[in-house]
């Protein structure tokens, strides 16, 4: 199961994606391949240790920028390396893409190169947060800004797979994320989807509120990507600004400092739990094989647990058990699927 990262991509590429793989592949024993300008690429591992790691290069002539568009970097720039570690996947070289390029670029390259699973619209960006008991997914956070209630019927489902056989739930709470718990609530999207929800093989909640990404009371929470953008960027700054108002509070005097002191290993907790490096990467569900979408400013740290992510998707199988969902949700595709099999032994 090798994982194909693109070293190119994030605003510290080359040098923090080469040291998250390496420390990937010495920590875990995952075997990778670099994507990205050779000489680059090895320049950079030669400052590490990489005896005795499965570690392959493998060339790519070109770069998408963060401000390219999205058609023009799958269309245009076929020797990129998001688009040449994507071309590896398809040819069963790699079993997991991982990027923190332009995330525009690498959903669009995934669709075009790996194609969509069957019953599946539009991909969906998928994201964990922290929560009092564990961790809450959220989908979409940022793939499709404009959705119909039966895209967001199949986030809801493939939350729900990922959900049960990645972070081991066996029975997921799947919630669709309002403006209120009464189902007067909500608008006409959430009002149709809500319906179409009820009468699918899931566990179904009903709505539920912004409060609930964090507190536990659900295990996947399903929204269009223009919402669930803004919850994520305002979580990041969230986190963010408490960090430095606690940072301020504890230097504002000797008192708070020696209460730091003794209250060290919470904070130091704290601060792993919060810590978007801890998971490194959101995958891109509803793709015919595995992408890992990391931010563009992704520490080594963040790239080395998107690896291990990404190689425990494609380990699980979970595309397959995404399928299976879908048929069992979806009985329609089991028809059309019987139907072209007929069409194509005759």
């Amino acid at each position: 199961m090798r994982v194909a990262v693109d070293v190119m991509g994030g605003d510290n590429a080359p040098h923090v994606e080469v040291e998250g793989a390496v420390a990937a592949a010495r920590e875990f024993g995952v075997p990778v391949t670099l994507v990205g300008d050779t000489e680059r690429v090895r320049a950079e591992l030669s400052r590490h240790n990489v005896s005795g790691l499965d570690i392959e290069v493998k060339h790519a002539s070109e770069v998408v920028g963060m401000h390219d568009s999205a058609s023009d970097a799958v269309r245009k720039k076929k020797d990129s390396s998001i688009r040449v570690a994507f071309d590896l996947a398809r040819n069963g070289e790699a079993a997991a893409v991982v990027s923190a390029g332009n995330s525009g670029a690498t959903m669009a390259a995934a669709m075009f190169v790996l194609k969509r699973l069957k019953g599946i619209d539009r991909p969906a960006i998928a994201n964990l947060f922290p929560t009092l008991t564990g961790k809450t997914l959220v989908l979409d956070v940022g793939g499709n800004v404009d959705c119909k209630p039966m895209h967001l019927v199949q986030f809801a489902v493939m939350g729900e797979v990922y959900s049960r056989f990645v972070l081991g739930i066996q029975s997921p709470r799947v919630g669709l994320l309002s403006n209120g718990e009464e189902a007067s609530k909500g608008n006409e999207l959430t009002r149709e989807t809500s319906l179409l929800l009820k009468e699918k093989p899931i566990n179904y909640i009903g709505y539920v509120e912004g409060r609930d990404v964090f507190n536990g009371a659900v295990d996947v929470v399903v929204c269009d990507g223009f919402v669930g953008n803004v919850v994520l960027k305002l979580s990041e700054g969230l986190a963010e600004t408490v960090g430095k108002m606690l940072k301020a509070e504890i230097k504002s005097s000797l008192l708070s400092q020696l209460g730091y002191l003794l209250c060290r290993k919470a904070f130091k907790e704290f601060r792993k739990t919060v810590d978007y490096a801890e998971v490194g990467g959101a995958p891109l569900l509803g793709v015919d094989g595995v992408a890992m979408i990391c931010h563009g400013g992704s520490n080594a740290k963040a790239i080395k647990n998107a690896v291990r992510f990404a190689h425990e998707y494609a380990m699980k199988g979970v595309n397959g058990r995404i399928a299976e969902k879908l048929l069992e949700s979806f009985p329609d595709l089991a028809r059309d699927r019987r139907g072209s099999d007929e069409k194509a032994l005759s």
